[in-house]
């Protein structure tokens, strides 16, 4: 499967659901799984999931504006790297952000999320 492919899809997947139903991104890390967000470390699907819905916002949305990707070591793992803007709901102006994932293939031929590191990027 293209690597760009497999990028772009993921991408659309974990922002949408994030936009709309946090919770369920449960599904796309294990236990293994570390979320750096903003300095702060925390491993675990169940862990990641409780920091992303206790975020101070309830209503966002995510406005892409570049993916790149790379294959990452022979277990056919990819690194993802997302720039773009976070809209929240009553504000008048967007949050810049990049986020990285470090995708790992599942024995069911999907993908986990390893890795995810997020940053506001300010001007």
């Amino acid at each position: 499967m293209d690597p760009d492919s497999v990028a772009t899809a993921f991408v659309e997947l974990y922002y949408s659901t994030f936009d709309s139903n946090r919770a369920g991104l449960a599904n796309l890390y294990q236990d293994s799984s570390m979320l750096t967000f903003e300095g702060q470390k925390i491993q675990g699907s169940q862990n990641i999931v409780a920091k992303l819905t206790s975020l101070p916002f309830q209503q966002c949305q995510h406005q892409i504006s570049t993916v790149d990707c790379q294959p990452s070591g022979p277990a056919g793992g990819m690194l993802v790297f997302v720039s773009g803007n976070l809209q929240l709901v009553g504000e008048s102006h967007s949050l810049k952000f990049s986020q990285m994932f470090h995708l790992m293939p599942t024995p069911q031929g999907s993908f986990y999320v390893l890795n995810d590191i997020f940053r506001l990027n300010y001007a």
